[in-house]
Parts: C-alpha cells; structure tokens; sequence
C-alpha cells in the first residue's frame, strides 16, 4: 500500500484548527481503549518515552497500551492542544482511572507529538504524575469511552 493509503487526517502543517482536531482526535482514540486502533495513529518505527517505558513501534505500544489499560481500570482522559508549529503539537492532559484495590488517581501530564508528512505521529515523549484522589473528587463520569462534546474540557473544570 502507498503512503496516501495510510494518511491520517489532518495532515501538517498544522493550523490552530487542525491541531485542535488532532488532539481531539487522540483523545477519542485513547478513550477507546483499544490498543490496535490507537497504535495505528502512529509510524510502524515511531519512538516514545512515556514514564519509564520507551516503546519502539507499533507492536511495542500496542503491548504497553494493553498492560496500561489492564492496569487503569475505567480509564478516562481529557487531552488540551497547548501549542503547535508545522508538525508539532504540545499538549497537557489528565485522566482518571482506579486500580484493582478500587483505589481512584488523576494522572496530569504532558505530551510532546511530532508527525510525518502523513500525519502519523513518530515521536510522542510523555511526563505524567499521578495524584491519589478520594472517588468523591473524581471529574470524569461520562460512559466510559468518548468524552461527550458538551463536557467541560480540563480549563472549564479548572485542572
């Protein structure tokens, strides 16, 4: 197949409006919680650095995306663009997810992306801390799966 067949819309440089959609973009897809469909937005040699874990390829990332989502149970994530050039984009995210003991944690970070000509991301380097929280604290109680448009983004709920 040719590298049209595997573009990813929106493709760079990227405007404010397109960067915007691609972080909406990731964050449907992470929502999903489907590692095979999330490593598919990434280049089959794309690098990352996410905590202490420095995956290698799609079959890497999708392996540790599948051990994450094993591990954070009723994941939920709200990414917002930050800032944005030709093929990069800056973002900050949180999300909300408990362990098997039913303990709760909101884990902040951010994340650096850089895209090929295809719009595929081939480099995603994450800082994230995590923050134990009571279940009464918690944000996020849309179904699990994709934030509905009309809940608050991480600015209007002031994290």
């Amino acid at each position: 197949m040719n590298a049209a067949t595997h573009a990813r819309p929106p493709l760079p440089p990227f405007t404010h409006e397109t960067a915007v959609q691609k972080v909406r973009m990731a964050e449907d897809a992470w929502n999903s919680r489907d590692p095979a469909r999330v490593a598919l937005a990434y280049t089959p040699d794309s690098v990352w650095r996410n905590r202490t874990e420095f995956p290698r390829g799609r079959a890497e990332i999708e392996a540790f995306l599948a051990r994450k989502w094993a591990r954070e149970i009723e994941y939920r994530l709200i990414k917002e663009l930050w800032a944005f050039t030709d093929n990069r984009i800056a973002v900050r995210f949180a999300y909300e997810w408990r362990d098997d003991a039913g303990n709760w944690f909101r884990s902040y970070g951010n994340e650096n992306w850089e895209f090929d000509e295809n719009g595929l991301m081939a480099r995603r380097f994450a800082s994230i801390n995590d923050l134990p929280i009571a279940e009464s604290e918690r944000k996020f109680h849309w179904e699990q799966g994709r934030r509905p448009d009309g809940h608050p983004g991480l600015s209007e709920l002031g994290l």
